[in-house]
């Protein structure tokens, strides 16, 4: 039932954009720890980066896990609503697809200049010279990018253990968007979290490329060529795992996502994904966002089964 709530929530209100948010709070814990071990451990920040990650994370799981456990020991209907409140807190399947409506709504009033300029709120790449084709191509990438973080993963994990380690996995998360650079900054100090952000979306995200191309052939998308760009281009991103929703997106859409962009003023060399089968289009990004909700509902789904067998059997 607490899985229920935090769906159906998530649907609802979507991502509650406020200084109160709780993931807000992880970043607040992580970056006082960062501020404390960088002086510390000045002469290891590779360890000292390593400890921030394993305290951010624990004291986020413990502070849910007591939240959680003391709403249940006052009443067993309070305690499922405030988990169910908190797993909703952990998703953000429609904040994705209301994110990247805000940018395509200025296309479709040919305001090229501040659909760069929201654009750029919400991906990391330069977005001063990008054509039509190019923001909308950024939409698409970044909304099934971020569905295996940002929705299936959240769910996976509160499907093992509810709130408590679907808050561990965004303490994870967090600190990858916070320290996972690689300038002079955080090179060393975030190298374990970015490694270890990659080893908790392992296999969220393979789950995430697979419910695509299933939600492909329910939506009678081209899911052959989603299941063929899946297998051939899964890996074609410097992150272990970013590849495997954006192949399987882009073959459901018989589009080509990937390539190069700039940041910060530089040019960075990307392989592409997918083929250019047909142009991409505004169309497209309805398109993406039907296929991000079924999926998100078949990820529920699939939650709502792990609880089930780990509550009833292990």
């Amino acid at each position: 039932m607490e899985l229920t709530i935090g769906f159906i929530l998530d649907l609802i209100i979507g991502d509650p954009n406020n200084p109160y948010h709780p993931i807000r709070g992880i970043g607040l814990i992580a970056n006082r720890l960062e501020k404390f071990f960088r002086i510390v451990l000045k002469n290891s920040l590779r360890f000292a980066g390593l400890i921030v990650w394993i305290l951010t994370v624990g004291i986020t799981f413990s502070i849910t896990l007591g939240i959680v456990y003391t709403a249940k020991k006052l009443n067993a209907q309070l305690g499922m609503i405030v988990e169910g409140i908190l797993i909703y807190f952990c998703i953000s399947s429609k904040g994705l697809v209301v994110e990247g409506y805000k940018v395509i709504r200025f296309l479709v009033k040919n305001d090229i200049e501040n659909a760069r300029k929201q654009l750029s709120y919400i991906v990391g790449r330069d977005t001063t010279s990008l054509d039509k084709e190019g923001i909308i191509r950024a939409v698409i990438e970044t909304i099934a990018e971020n569905m295996a973080d940002g929705v299936i993963a959240p769910l996976f994990y509160a499907g093992i253990f509810g709130a408590p380690l679907s808050f561990a996995y965004k303490a994870v998360n967090t600190q990858d968007s916070m320290f996972g650079y690689k300038n002079d900054k955080y090179m060393e100090f975030g190298y374990f979290p970015a490694k270890l952000d990659d080893v908790f979306n392992y296999i969220p995200a393979r789950i995430t490329g697979i419910l695509i191309i299933i939600s492909s052939f329910i939506l009678r998308y081209d899911y052959g060529n989603s299941f063929k760009i899946y297998k051939r281009d899964r890996y074609n991103h410097t992150s272990p795992n970013s590849a495997h929703p954006e192949a399987a997106m882009a073959g459901a859409l018989d589009l080509q996502l990937g390539g190069d962009n700039y940041y910060f003023g530089k040019l960075v060399k990307k392989p592409t994904i997918g083929e250019k089968i047909k142009e991409i289009e505004i169309e497209d990004v309805d398109r993406t966002a039907k296929v991000l909700y079924l999926s998100s509902f078949l990820g529920y789904l699939l939650a709502l089964a792990m609880r089930f067998i780990i509550i009833r059997y292990i």
